[in-house]
């Protein structure tokens, strides 16, 4: 996909628990911010994490998508960025405290 990319990525590591490692936001074409981008571990993810985005829930329960790649190259695109962001900042963090 052409021109399409990510900028501005921030990260908020937590606690893992039930595979959330982290909370991520991020600038899609330098004018579409995303926020609240949960990040679990996938291993069956080429990548080893998989991406979960926002949802609206409903009183009834029900949760409905608030923002989502349309198109799969965009989706490979933004988990690549994010991912390689957060391995990135982990590879750091386990230099500084080892």
């Amino acid at each position: 996909m052409e021109n399409c990319f990510v900028s501005e990525i921030n990260l908020a590591p937590v606690r893992p628990q039930n595979g959330l490692v982290s909370f991520a936001s991020c600038i899609i074409y330098d004018s579409f911010y995303i926020g609240n981008i949960a990040i679990y571990t996938s291993p069956a993810h080429s990548l080893g994490y998989r991406l979960v985005f926002p949802t609206k829930k409903l009183t009834s329960g029900q949760q409905l998508p608030c923002v989502y790649p349309f198109r799969k190259e965009s989706e490979e695109i933004i988990t690549a960025a994010i991912v390689n962001k957060y391995l990135e900042l982990m590879g750091n963090f386990n230099h500084v405290n080892n």
